[in-house]
């Protein structure tokens, strides 16, 4: 049983930016270069605009939208834009279908930039990469925004609520994965007390049931998540999985389904370049069962005596496309 795979983040694009001679078809570089996601039968990646807190996240930014732009262009053969022509036919497509996202809105806005600088860095982010997957409002670190998952007592910001404002009615989801709790809380009650049309989802999250992390969701979010329509997908980092057992991804997607997410589970990798990564405790970053996009067929095949066929098909890829098609029609 083969089914095409839509995963909800790589860092494909800050590898490109970020690393002299970097190649997206490097297969011994970077875990999802355009080979494995091709073995892996990957038919829709969306590729994570990554930035730390810093003066020049903006021009790194920019320059991710950049790569994005050049990836389709010089690549036609390989990739294709997945807009909603795409995603309506899909059966038909032979291409990975890219799409991008904001990992960290300090690049759409740093420490110091004006707000006529930030509405100018949306608009024109938002032109150069056509449209956006979702935005993320932090990384692990607080922000102008709100907090981080490594924060604690920092939720949501002034600036963060006006970003969700300017965010409304453009259908781009926001992403609570690297949110603190009171990051996620402030945005969930700023949504519904100002009845903003923003969808919600976590791109790249586990649970906390799980695997206590800060960077895994607790199930009142996923819950909440669930309620709304978005869509979870499953990060395959071994820190947030259980780093000693494997098998703990599994245990993580079957709680997923448990708690209500049948039509909302789905994958969210999280494939970085991870060469320059300093603390040794964290190498390998993957199990050798997830440790490349490429695995996707033997990872659903390892499912099939645990999941229905319907399930791994929604698993696969059927939930966050029936996402997309909802809010880019």
């Amino acid at each position: 049983m083969s089914f095409p795979i839509i995963d909800m983040h790589c860092d494909l694009l800050s590898y490109l930016a970020k690393i002299p001679g970097a190649n997206a078809y490097a297969k011994d570089e970077i875990t999802c270069a355009i080979p494995w996601l091709k073995d892996g039968n990957v038919r829709m990646q969306i590729l994570a605009i990554y930035t730390d807190v810093k003066p020049e996240s903006m021009s790194l930014a920019t320059r991710q939208a950049q790569i994005f732009s050049e990836l389709l262009e010089k690549h036609e053969n390989d990739l294709a834009f997945a807009d909603a022509d795409f995603l309506q036919n899909w059966d038909k497509q032979n291409c990975v279908g890219i799409k991008a996202s904001v990992e960290n809105a300090a690049g759409i806005g740093n420490e110091d930039a004006t707000w006529e600088e930030i509405y100018r860095q949306f608009d024109a982010i938002l032109e150069k990469v056509k449209s956006l997957a979702y935005i993320s409002l932090t990384h692990h670190t607080e922000n102008r925004f709100g907090g981080g998952n490594y924060t604690k007592g920092i939720g949501l910001k002034d600036d963060g609520k006006k970003l969700l404002d300017y965010m409304a009615g453009k259908r781009i989801p926001v992403d609570l994965s690297h949110t603190s709790d009171l990051l996620a809380e402030g945005i969930l009650n700023h949504i519904d007390s100002n009845q903003l049309d923003i969808p919600v989802i976590a791109s790249h999250s586990n649970f906390r049931e799980i695997w206590n992390h800060p960077r895994n969701l607790t199930d009142e979010f996923a819950k909440e998540i669930i309620h709304r329509g978005g869509i979870i997908g499953v990060n395959f980092l071994r820190a947030f999985l259980d780093p000693e057992v494997p098998e703990r991804l599994f245990d993580h997607i079957f709680h997923g389904f448990q708690i209500g997410g049948e039509k909302s589970i789905c994958f969210g990798a999280d494939y970085f370049y991870t060469k320059d990564f300093g603390d040794p405790e964290r190498h390998p970053f993957y199990f050798p069962l997830v440790e490349n996009a490429g695995k996707y067929p033997s990872l659903l095949k390892s499912m099939e005596d645990k999941l229905s066929a319907e399930n791994l098909e929604d698993l696969a890829y059927s939930n966050a496309l029936e996402f997309y098609r909802k809010i880019q029609s």
